[in-house]
């Protein structure tokens, strides 16, 4: 198979990585094109993922319209150099090229059409396949809809994949055991987070001061941090990231991927943004298995009181950690499923439609 992987963000590195590391292992030719985000291109660096740069992402609606033009363009002539058969990704770009090409576009999309009407309008029906987290199930209408049992975070962070790297804590500068927090900031530059808000300076600033008197806080961001949170600024290298956050004793922030992250690995997680509510698979993980707390911006009483609550809990990592193997008990090795669903096509689609439960074989 001749396989393109399109990353658009530096969470598809590790969405896709294990992916593109079983099927070369298996022989395949997959390329990877990414965008010019340098977070994202470090990370395919330090995973020794070689890949063609496609032009940078650009702020604003009009601007983003624009770019999208030039990453089709640039897709769909590396798509024709290198023989594609398959694009996979969660761009609306490869939906695109494979309407005007002969390829097939696998688009793994975990976000409801709610908080992003514009990649459900203009990419999902476009998309020869749409794979996605069962709990969206409901609202896919596509008739070629392929659902499994798992979320994003565990094609990564599922027990098959992932091992904590201790060695993280001395990295940060912290002794086995000691208690710390992770803050995580988004920038909300993305088409679907117009009128989006998260946590506010002065409820970052609040945050702060509740924590560093139960421990080390450490700031990470998706673009430049605030000047009077530099000294907090996580310097730990990005691939051991998720390492952290496993041993971390809370993570409290506005990221949907990080919190979830949070939650599949057994580490509390307080989220606080507008799209509270409104994401399936993190309403998934908060009302069904407890793993997280979601609280809209003008409910930051109601989160503080629960970051309070939390701390006053004697065995908090331990409850997580049974509240995490409950979660994985019902989820699947996401990677496996991804490796088996492209390796046996159109077999495996002829499969998984005839018993959704077929998927349970990749736990």
């Amino acid at each position: 198979m001749r396989i393109l992987i399109d990353i658009g963000h530096p969470a598809h590195v590790h969405l896709f990585r294990n992916f593109y590391s079983e099927m070369v292992c298996r022989g395949h030719s997959v390329f990877v094109t990414v965008k010019n985000i340098e977070s994202a291109k470090s990370l395919l660096a330090k995973y020794k993922i070689p890949f063609i740069e496609i032009g940078s992402k650009r702020d604003g609606l009009g601007g983003k319209f624009i770019g999208q033009l030039s990453f089709l363009r640039q897709l769909h002539s590396i798509c024709k150099q290198y023989k594609i058969e398959f694009a996979i990704g969660s761009s609306i770009t490869i939906a695109h090229v494979s309407s005007i090409s002969r390829i097939k576009s696998f688009v793994f999309d975990d976000d409801d059409s709610v908080v992003q009407p514009l990649m459900a309008r203009f990419g999902h029906p476009f998309a020869d396949y749409l794979v996605s987290p069962d709990v969206l199930n409901y609202e896919r209408k596509k008739k070629q809809h392929i659902t499994y049992a798992g979320y994003h975070e565990l094609a990564y962070l599922h027990p098959n994949r992932f091992i904590p790297d201790p060695s993280v804590l001395k990295d940060a500068g912290l002794q086995t055991g000691e208690p710390f927090f992770i803050m995580r900031f988004n920038a909300f530059k993305a088409h679907h987070d117009v009128g989006i808000h998260g946590i506010s300076i002065e409820n970052k600033k609040r945050l702060i001061e509740i924590l560093s008197k139960k421990g080390k806080v450490f700031i990470t961001t998706e673009r430049d941090i605030e000047p009077e949170f530099k000294g907090y600024q996580l310097k730990v290298s990005p691939e051991k990231a998720h390492s952290l956050i496993y041993y971390a004793t809370m993570l409290i922030g506005d990221s949907q991927t990080m919190t979830s992250e949070s939650a599949v690995l057994g580490t509390p997680a307080i989220r606080s943004n507008s799209f509270v509510g409104r994401i399936s698979y993190l309403e998934e993980e908060e009302h069904k298995y407890q793993l997280t707390f979601g609280f809209l911006p003008d409910q930051s009483e109601a989160m503080f009181a629960k970051i309070e609550e939390l701390l006053s809990l004697p065995d908090l990592k331990a409850d997580w950690q049974k509240r995490r193997l409950s979660l994985l008990q019902d989820k699947i090795d996401v990677t496996a499923f991804f490796v088996w669903l492209i390796s046996n096509y159109p077999e495996s689609l002829e499969t998984i439609k005839k018993n959704p439960e077929y998927q349970y074989n990749f736990r």
